[in-house]
């Protein structure tokens, strides 16, 4: 008797607006698995009828996955392949599906990306900004000491930031970051991407927050935040009271002392050592 054989969860990317960006091997994937998990059924149904692909859908998101993941475990160990996507782009980006990976690779089943449209992406590619290295929030916190912990490190950064706002949000989130020391940072605000409106715009933080305020965006936005510029010439002690705030904020030793080395420039032994102190 032959144990059986595992199936595949794939993790396929969906337009984002332009209805021609999905894939070839996204259609045949999802036209070839035993069911889709989607987090709107309704509004997956649409883009899976224009492409012909009359695979069932089965309701997959933040409200049920805890209750869905063990009976979907045990199709995927029977050796039924299953595809996950989202309402739009790349699912696990500020989407559900985490959870449901995690489980499959923890039970021996493959996991398989098909890749295609992504918001992140696209903004990332369009901004102008430089953008070797960067760091994604997704949606900020929308309160309290969270939110201000994550706006303020978004400003602490050296790299470019990424985020993702809702329309009516933008021009606060971008004033609350330029109150925090980030104003003069060179900014981009992209919505609709992809879409017959798409539009990127761009400036300081301070100043399309202004335009913002009386001009809120419609649709999906992605924002893009350069990084800062290490301030030249730290002292021990502006050192020392970097690493105690750091560390307030509740980073570790080998954390604070990476911030030290490449947002003011600490040599790597003194950088060691405060963060120790």
């Amino acid at each position: 008797m032959t144990s059986q054989v595992p199936g595949t969860l794939y993790v396929v990317s969906t337009p984002i607006g332009n209805m021609g960006d999905f894939s070839f091997r996204a259609v045949e994937v999802l036209k070839s698995v035993s069911a889709v998990l989607a987090e709107d059924t309704r509004h997956s149904r649409h883009l899976l009828d224009r492409y012909d692909i009359a695979t069932p859908l089965i309701p997959y998101h933040e409200h049920n996955e805890a209750k869905s993941i063990p009976r979907l475990i045990a199709r995927l160990g029977a050796g039924e392949q299953l595809a996950l996507i989202s309402d739009a782009g790349t699912p696990l980006l500020s989407d559900p599906g985490a959870r449901l990976v995690r489980a499959a690779t923890e039970a021996g089943i493959s996991v398989s990306p098909v890749p295609g449209a992504s918001a992140l992406l696209a903004a990332l590619v369009a901004s102008g900004l430089d953008v070797d290295r960067f760091t994604f929030y997704g949606f900020l916190p929308r309160k309290g000491t969270d939110r201000r912990l994550a706006l303020a490190e978004v400003v602490d950064l050296r790299h470019a930031a990424v985020l993702y706002e809702a329309p009516a949000r933008v021009a606060d989130t971008l004033a609350e970051l330029g109150a925090a020391g980030a104003g003069d940072r060179e900014t981009v605000v992209a919505r609709e991407l992809t879409k017959q409106y798409e539009e990127v715009r761009r400036g300081t933080v301070a100043a399309l927050a202004a335009y913002y305020l009386g001009a809120p965006p419609r649709g999906e936005v992605v924002i893009v935040i350069a990084g800062g510029t290490a301030p030249a010439g730290a002292t021990e002690d502006e050192l020392r009271s970097r690493a105690a705030e750091l560390r307030e904020r509740g980073m570790s030793p080998r954390d604070v002392a990476a911030a030290l080395a490449s947002e003011m420039g600490a040599p790597r032994n003194l950088a060691y050592r405060l963060a120790h102190e």
